[in-house]
């Protein structure tokens, strides 16, 4: 028999997935900034990157998760 997923699980998995991604995104923008010529690959990265966090952030809205991070 199949386990039936629960709101709360799918919900800690969006935000983990949120946090990493966020992680990822800031540390792309970081070390394109301080590049003194950045790549066409590293810019495409960095976008990518933060279109993966815009589209997680949108979906953690719609799914009206919040989280209280220290």
């Amino acid at each position: 028999m199949a386990k039936r997923l629960k709101k709360k699980d799918m919900d800690q998995e969006l935000l983990n997935a949120l946090y990493q991604v966020e992680g990822e995104w800031r540390q792309l923008q970081d070390f394109v900034r301080k590049s003194i010529d950045p790549s066409r690959n590293g810019m495409q990265e960095k976008l990518l990157a933060k279109s993966k966090y815009l589209m997680l952030l949108r979906e953690a809205r719609i799914r009206n998760v919040k989280a209280n991070r220290f």
